[in-house]
């Protein structure tokens, strides 16, 4: 059965950085592109931040220059380094694969990203 755990999110300053964890399981995790998706209140699930089996990487315009996804194949894990956080980053924050090149498995719990004040 495949599963993703996500974990790393919390309430930081605007300003401040997280670093976010995706533990896959169920799966060969290395032959996949990997991506991270956020959901804040009211809005639709959105990819912000993809990476490749061969660690090509890709982002929403969003978080380009702030964000910086990674993968440890050995360890079937996915990391997302974020600076200079703001307020508008606030979501709950999921991983998955990518959905440009793969269906969707079921989604984990996600990890809350809070950016205030």
């Amino acid at each position: 059965q495949v599963q993703f755990v996500e974990s790393g999110g919390g309430l930081v300053q605007p300003g401040g950085s997280l670093k976010l964890s995706c533990a896959a399981s169920g799966i060969i995790f290395g032959i996949y592109s990997m991506g991270w998706y956020r959901q804040a209140p009211g809005n639709q699930r959105e990819l912000v931040a993809r990476i490749t089996h061969s660690d090509v990487t890709d982002y929403a315009d969003s978080v380009k220059g702030r964000f910086t996804v990674s993968r440890d194949n050995a360890k079937n894990t996915m990391y997302l380094q974020m600076n200079s956080l703001k307020p508008e980053d606030t979501a709950v924050y999921y991983c998955n694969l990518d959905k440009t090149s793969w269906p969707l498995y079921n989604w984990g719990q996600g990890t809350q990203v809070t950016v205030s004040s």
